[in-house]
């Protein structure tokens, strides 16, 4: 066996572990729903101070609240509240198992309510000055070269273990681990399979595997000839040999997806009924649908993709390469186009690509972060016209807290997928960060959310390597790792992610309540917080935060694109929309 499938599978074990250990932990885990006989209990809060008497009586507190007239609107939310400085009341039209893990996401990290007002909730002028309660603040993005952090010295938390914190991006493998090994740089993201078996020999380095809770798909938009047409879309998917492209292209531990969701998922993965496996490769069988299609040989289509190196997708232009002459065999002349990353990401989330190499990762470990994002969510238009009966599906999936109901409905959707193939599972990929031996606290996190102030390579300055640029430094309105890796030094969620791990853990809200029914969650929020700007956290600065998202008519639901995919993903309509 060799050394990194040993690696891969040793470290695949423990998250499974993590993942198991995490169900366990009725505050902690992030698809058990409240208990139905009584109210969950805080978390731990630190014991109150004496107060001197005040000398004359303080002005009230004016809580904002953000509400819906009734549910009929068609999203998860009813109301935001803030009920005093710092206690903030959430209430659900339906019971969310997943709700925890949902708001520990970076997307939802809290903003100033005044910064907010200030900048209009552009994203690009407030990457300009990110204003966070995270433990670096940004002090310089250099467009094209670097991000720079500097330790925040009021952090609410642990103390920064680096002053400095450089983010980079080079979406050539060779060139990053050269850097790597060269000393100009203490981590890089996503290397090359060949460069991690090298690291592992490398006494000058440490390799920190990540198990592959991820998804690498070919995607089809329906309202694009000739992907308009079912026989089309099932023909391409007999027409691959997924298992070479695993083999030729991917790292040890990755392996053939059979489905969208990725095996360790339950509920979710389907074990039973049509959609179990994914259809064999069957030329013959492929050029009879195109024929039926009425689809010449010949026929040029165009696959487009962004060269980007992801858990999901180490290398995208071999892989392109490799499809265009695979479906060659069946007559389809494929001509490859790359895009830049981030005009790729907004051009496919428009509906404007008919055929796509794409993927995805973790946010939370739940069916409900793959599905909904990518099949019931209004938001997102990548697939083209909406699958009705799928995507109904996984909405009653996402909103009943039983394990083998919520199955039952998650097997019948992939089988849905499988018959309507908006989409080819192609593999489950397996990934790694690669550090120098030096860096202490080196981690990664099958999230992909490692967080620098952790770590130290024994000098001033940690700089780590991703593939990309991020678009911008609030995230509220991003969905693409490089993005959300930035976000996650400067800005804080009510809830947090362990580090390292999936279990949800208190973050600005220090303790929590929910009622029976699991449709009123109560935050109470950590004291002294302060922004970076020296604004101190309260309620207002929650509920702002989240109407920012939710209301399509508030001043500052502006964003980047102002498209707001994952609250469409998560939480469902928004509020006021035409």
């Amino acid at each position: 066996m060799p050394s990194t499938m040993r690696l891969y599978k040793a470290l695949s074990g423990l998250t499974a572990a993590a993942l198991l250990v995490a169900a366990c932990a009725p505050a902690a885990t992030p698809t058990a729903a409240p208990e139905p006989t009584a109210a969950m209990a805080p978390t731990e809060a630190p014991a109150p101070t004496e107060a001197a008497a005040p000398t004359e009586a303080m002005a009230a507190y004016e809580g904002l609240k953000v509400e819906a007239e009734s549910c009929d609107y068609g999203g998860e939310i009813q109301s935001i509240e803030a009920i005093d400085q710092y206690t903030v009341k959430f209430t659900l039209c339906y019971q969310d198992p997943d709700f925890l893990s949902k708001i520990a996401f970076t997307v939802f990290a809290i903003q100033d309510k005044e910064y907010l007002d200030a900048t209009g909730g552009d994203s690009v002028a407030m990457s300009e000055q990110p204003n966070g309660t995270g433990p670096y603040m940004v002090s310089e993005w250099r467009r094209g070269e670097q991000v720079t952090f500097t330790a925040f010295p009021e952090y609410w938390g642990d103390a920064a273990k680096t002053q400095t914190a450089i983010l980079r991006w080079n979406a050539d493998s060779a060139a990053k681990f050269l850097a790597l090994q060269s000393g100009e740089v203490d981590a890089v993201d996503n290397p090359a399979a060949q460069d991690i078996e090298a690291a592992l020999t490398d006494p000058n380095m440490q390799v920190a595997g990540r198990e592959g809770l991820n998804i690498f798909y070919v995607g089809f938009n329906n309202t694009i000839a000739p992907f308009d047409k079912v026989e089309v879309r099932q023909a391409i998917a007999l027409a691959l040999d997924r298992q070479r492209i695993v083999d030729q292209y991917y790292p040890d531990g990755s392996e053939v997806a059979q489905q969208f969701l990725p095996p360790s998922f339950s509920p979710g993965f389907s074990t039973t009924g049509d959609g179990a496996t994914w259809y064999e490769q069957n030329i013959d069988e492929a050029k009879a649908l195109l024929a039926a299609a009425g689809v010449a040989e010949g026929t040029e289509i165009e696959l487009a993709y962004r060269n980007v190196a992801r858990g999901y997708l180490p290398e995208a232009p071999p892989v392109a390469q490799e499809i265009q002459a695979q479906l060659a065999e069946i007559g389809l002349n494929v001509v490859i186009r790359e895009i830049e990353s981030t005009e790729f990401l907004d051009a496919t989330a428009a509906g404007q690509v008919g055929f796509y190499l794409l993927g995805w990762g973790a946010d939370y470990p739940a069916a409900t972060n793959f599905y909904n994002y990518h099949f019931a969510n209004t938001q997102n238009l990548q697939f083209g016209e909406g699958y009705t009966e799928i995507f109904d599906t996984i909405t009653q999936a996402g909103q009943i807290s039983d394990p083998a109901e919520r199955q039952a409905l998650y097997d019948q959707v992939a089988a849905l997928i499988k018959r309507d193939v908006p989409m080819i599972p192609m593999a489950h990929g397996g990934s790694a960060v690669v550090y120098s031996a030096a860096v202490e606290g080196a981690h990664t996190s099958p999230l992909g959310n490692e967080l620098f102030y952790v770590m130290s390579a024994g000098k001033d300055t940690f700089t780590f390597v991703q593939n990309g640029e991020p678009a911008a430094l609030w995230c509220g309105d991003e969905t693409d790792g490089e993005s959300l890796r930035a976000c996650n030094q400067v800005y804080d969620a009510l809830m947090a992610y362990q580090l390292g791990g999936v279990a949800v853990e208190p973050g600005l809200a220090e303790s929590y309540t929910a009622n029976p029914e699991g449709t009123e969650w109560t935050f109470s929020l950590r004291q002294g917080v302060k922004f970076h700007n020296g604004a101190d956290l309260d309620a207002n600065d929650v509920v702002a935060t989240f109407e920012a998202q939710w209301n399509a008519k508030s001043p500052n639901h502006v964003g980047r694109e102002g498209n707001f995919e994952y609250w469409g993903a998560f939480f469902g309509a928004f509020l006021n929309a035409d």
